[in-house]
């Protein structure tokens, strides 16, 4: 890796968790190949479909804190 793009990480990596979520996903759609309005429209309809089925009682959900504690566990 180019050092220019070592400083740059390293910058990155420095940053809040929800800055380098944003980040990451702006590098990503710099990113551009066939399929990509499609995926993401399959992704935004997969999304409905969930919204749709928790507010139908179809689908519970688990805290967020539970999963990160089961990822620590786990490590």
């Amino acid at each position: 890796m180019p050092k220019h793009a070592e400083n740059i990480l390293a910058d990155a990596l420095e940053l809040p968790p929800m800055a380098r979520a944003e980040l990451v996903e702006n590098i990503l759609s710099s990113f551009e190949f066939q399929g990509r309005n499609t995926i993401n429209a399959l992704w935004a309809q997969e999304a409905e479909d969930r919204i749709d089925a928790f507010e139908r009682g179809e689908m519970s959900t688990i805290p967020a804190k539970d999963i990160f504690a089961e990822i620590e566990k786990a490590r």
